[in-house]
């Protein structure tokens, strides 16, 4: 599967790398507003060294980090920390995770602009997580006047996306609501889950679910493939 998503990825580059130019970033800092809190509304604590591919113009080397509360990819220079321009054009793949900034909609037709992880892809869908934060401030635990507080806690959470065609859908974490989604081959793949021994809740094994998916859809002689456009619009 990472193999896949490489040579996807290297398809919009080029052989060589060069520096990043300031056209293609933002002036920002640092966010240290929760720095105290037990959790990091970064993805990774340290700028990695990464990739940016510009599909208009190259590739480049950065150092990067992806800021989760800000939806953004920072990016550290000697002349300053910045912020990657939000574009679909404009591609990052940080230790081995592939970003792309998308410009989906949902079944409803609703925006659900921002930065997307590609964990993978068949010939008709597409697998896609986004991450968040649940943030609980710190509270008072017992009188005023002890000054004792339970810590604040930032909590990253990880929702995952099957997409088709600039459509996405939220993956439920659950055997029946994963069945329920993919009810036309309900059967099929609730027999595949046995007898796999398929985890739902793991990334590996929705994976392979959804593969299966695709694979029982492109058996299919009918013309009318899609999901996401006979799938509960109320999703």
């Amino acid at each position: 599967m990472r193999k896949t998503l490489l040579i996807l990825f290297l398809i919009t580059t080029t052989i060589s790398f060069a520096q990043l130019p300031k056209n293609l970033l933002i002036p920002s800092k640092e966010n240290y507003t929760y720095d105290e809190y037990d959790g990091s509304i970064y993805m990774k604590s340290r700028f990695k060294e990464s990739s940016v591919i510009d599909e208009k113009s190259s590739s480049y080397d950065a150092k990067l980090k992806y800021n989760i509360l800000d939806d953004a990819i920072m990016h550290s220079s000697n002349s300053g920390i910045y912020e990657l321009a939000k574009t679909p054009t404009i591609h990052a793949r940080i230790d081995g995770d592939y970003f792309y900034y998308c410009n989906f909609k949902n079944q409803r037709g609703l925006n659900r602009d921002g930065y997307y992880i590609l964990i993978e892809l068949t010939d008709q869908y597409r697998i896609y997580k986004r991450l968040t934060l649940d943030i609980t401030d710190p509270e008072e635990k017992g009188p005023v006047s002890s000054g004792i507080t339970a810590p604040g806690n930032v909590k990253t959470i990880t929702t995952y996306y099957i997409e088709e065609s600039g459509i996405i859908m939220e993956l439920p974490m659950n055997k029946k609501g994963l069945l329920a989604t993919f009810s036309d081959k309900q059967n099929e793949l609730k027999e595949y889950i046995k007898k796999g021994k398929i985890r739902v809740r793991k990334e590996d094994d929705l994976i392979r679910l959804v593969a299966r998916y695709n694979a029982l859809k492109s058996d299919e002689t009918s013309q009318n493939r899609s999901l996401l456009s006979t799938a509960d619009g109320n999703r």
